[in-house]
């Protein structure tokens, strides 16, 4: 029972900083109607930022949450205006071109990192990194608890933000209705490169959350994309309720597939469960929590 219940704490932990990657996704998802299959590698920049903020100006990975997100947010805000916009307006063969832009970003974002840190793996090794305390005999890891705490602080920050102030419901209601909302006045232009900027920022958040406990090298990101995109589909396209549902549901079943069937079965765990929706749970598992 005691192994169950450390598999169990494990799995929540990290299942909440996969909360905010795919909350991220879903933000873009739901206002764009695209999936951003950069994703991950825009949470590889923001890692190889701490990175460099720990290596060079000795900046701890969370103080490095005021950097990167900002930086992130100007980068998602630039990459939605001159590059993801402009597509919408361009008659095209295929409607998914802006999916396969955001394909190109990616590679592109990979090979930049490549080309500047190399292939090697990067780590930020802090007094804290392999630190644990135990309640009875079970370890809780000190990096993954601050990581999952300040995950829990910006959803909430998040969810505030989408329900209480103009812009959050002017976002709110471009995901609902583009066209009425642009009836209605909105910028719905104005609204996408915004909430491409903060989908950044919120993946950006947890590149710095995870860099204590992660290795990093420029193909991190196509995991991660792979994770996002997987919290999505359990969630229900759209839903920023259902990713976080999501995300601990992915966390768990990783966690359990290590712990009981092995490490390098891990990443098969969660894909087996995404075929499973897919296949008998199409609308994710919002059809089931009508959230």
């Amino acid at each position: 029972m005691a192994v169950f219940i450390q598999t169990m704490v494990a799995g929540v932990l990290i299942g909440g900083v996969y909360s905010l990657i795919g909350i991220g996704m879903t933000l873009i998802m739901g206002v764009m109607g695209i999936i951003n299959l950069a994703h991950g590698q825009l949470m590889m920049v923001s890692m190889y930022i701490t990175y460099v903020l720990y290596h060079y100006l000795h900046l701890d990975p969370y103080v490095s949450l005021f950097i990167a997100m900002p930086a992130l947010f100007f980068l998602g805000c630039l990459l939605q205006k001159y590059f993801l916009n402009p597509l919408i307006k361009v008659d095209s063969v295929l409607p998914e071109n802006q999916v396969l832009m955001t394909v190109g970003i990616g590679i592109v974002l990979t090979e930049i990192a490549r080309f500047i840190f190399t292939s090697d793996y990067k780590a930020v090794k802090t007094p804290y990194s392999s630190a644990a305390f135990f309640i009875g005999s079970i370890s809780f890891s000190v990096p993954m608890c601050i990581a999952f705490l300040i995950a829990l602080l910006f959803t909430a920050i998040l969810f505030w933000f989408l329900l209480k102030t103009d812009l959050g419901r002017a976002i709110r209601a471009t995901a609902q209705d583009k066209e009425a909302a642009t009836l209605m006045g909105i910028d719905s232009e104005k609204i996408t490169i915004i909430t491409f900027g903060i989908g950044s920022a919120l993946v950006a958040s947890a590149g710095c959350l995870l860099m204590p406990i992660f290795y990093l090298f420029p193909d991190i990101g196509g995991p991660f994309t792979l994770k996002a995109f997987v919290i999505t589909i359990l969630g229900g396209l759209g839903s920023t309720v259902g990713a976080i549902v999501g995300g601990v549901v992915l966390g768990i079943a990783e966690s359990l597939g290590a712990t009981y069937i092995g490490m390098g079965y891990k990443e098969m765990v969660g894909f087996v469960i995404f075929v499973l929706v897919l296949v008998f749970l199409p609308g994710g598992l919002k059809r089931l929590t009508k959230i």
